[in-house]
């Protein structure tokens, strides 16, 4: 099987961000793969190792991208594409995204390609399903059981607390979610070796683009963290004057009342 994992670098959004003029200050910022790429490649391993085939990860973005590339393949992938548009793109959307990965994926012989449900930076989740509308190959989002016997396919996905059995055929493209598996760690051999497989890097050029066919078709105006919440408030006395000191704050703080 020929399988392809779309995967990104995000900032971690478990230490703290600090955005500098309407921007995320990138240089203080820890960087990580969005942790639901990381059930994408952990399946796309285990689809590898019970089927057979290699695992591909492929990401946009610039060099720095290559050490989440590096993490991937101590995971377990075969091989690592960066299309790096650092010196062509000033500003992308889901929409450039997409269109470059269309171009990467025109002549493959594809029969999987996974990515993460969403990314936890824009949490858009339009880029899988984009792809998929442009390569015209099926697609499921949000899945959390893949099972495939040669070319049928049997898949679960969330739906609103419930499941959904969905039978589809290959090629497809899913998205994945938490509960399909437990993504592994990289485990020193793993990383050893993955010094040694091939990273191959691509620019627009490569793949027949010019800027203005990838261009973005939306434009962030502005980027903030939220208020701080304030502290809460601890109402003394009985119930009685509980009630009547809540209601006056609704009514004179709060003003919902």
């Amino acid at each position: 099987m020929n399988i392809y994992v779309l995967l990104k670098r995000t900032f971690d959004t478990e230490e703290k961000i600090s955005v500098v003029n309407g921007q995320i200050d990138e240089d203080n910022a820890e960087f990580i793969i969005n942790p639901y790429d990381e059930y994408a490649v952990e399946e796309a391993i285990q689809q590898r190792d019970a089927h057979g085939g290699e695992v591909t990860v492929v990401t946009i973005g610039n060099e720095e991208s290559e050490k989440q590339l590096r993490t991937a393949l101590a995971m377990g992938a075969d091989k690592a594409v960066l299309i790096n548009t650092e010196e062509d793109l000033d500003n992308g959307d889901q929409y450039t995204t997409s269109k470059i990965l269309e171009a990467f994926f025109e002549g493959k012989d594809i029969d999987l390609i996974l990515a993460g449900n969403v990314a936890i930076d824009e949490a858009s989740g339009q880029v899988g399903p984009r792809v998929a509308d442009l390569l015209g190959i099926p697609y499921v989002s949000t899945i959390t059981s893949l099972k495939i016997n040669e070319t049928a396919v049997n898949i679960e996905k969330d739906v609103e607390g419930d499941v959904e059995v969905i039978e589809t055929t290959l090629p497809l493209l899913v998205t994945c979610q938490q509960g399909l598996n437990d993504p592994r760690y990289p485990s020193l051999p793993g990383i050893m070796k993955a010094k040694k497989k091939p990273l191959e890097e691509l620019e627009l050029d490569d793949l027949d683009l010019e800027e203005d066919d990838v261009e973005a078709k939306t434009k962030t105006i502005d980027i903030f963290l939220p208020p701080e919440k304030a502290a809460g408030r601890v109402l003394e006395g009985d119930v009685t004057e509980q009630v009547k000191e809540l209601v006056g704050l609704l009514r004179n703080e709060a003003k919902i009342i």
